[in-house]
């Protein structure tokens, strides 16, 4: 069965079957901040949809990661690593890529196994 979790009529932000765990793109709830602290906003919003679907970083498949400038791509890197199980690191992709706004500057998706 399909679990959807945080849905409007848009998206879900958080979708799990068959023990497989899709997180929506996820960005800044303050963009305000610089890249690295936009990038901790977003890996606390990661770890707590995870959680919401009995998973955590540790059961991480693959991260899709959006920058808005590969000039910061530096400041993301140190964050993410600070933060990924390093015993368990996902496939990943990184891109230079405009968002939905300009005061965002990264977006993370993940793609994780149910603990």
């Amino acid at each position: 069965m399909i679990q959807r979790q945080h849905s409007n009529q848009r998206m879900s932000q958080l979708v799990s079957f068959a023990n497989i765990v899709w997180t929506a793109g996820q960005v800044a709830k303050d963009p305000s901040e610089d890249m690295a602290g936009q990038t901790r906003q977003i890996l606390a919003q990661i770890d707590a949809l995870l959680a919401d679907a009995g998973s955590d970083k540790s059961h991480l498949i693959s991260a899709n990661i959006w920058v808005s400038d590969i000039r910061q791509f530096a400041q993301m890197n140190e964050v993410w690593d600070a933060w990924v199980d390093s015993e368990n690191a996902p496939v990943r992709a990184c891109v230079e890529s405009r968002l939905a706004r300009p005061e965002l500057l990264v977006e993370i998706q993940v793609v994780a196994a149910k603990a």
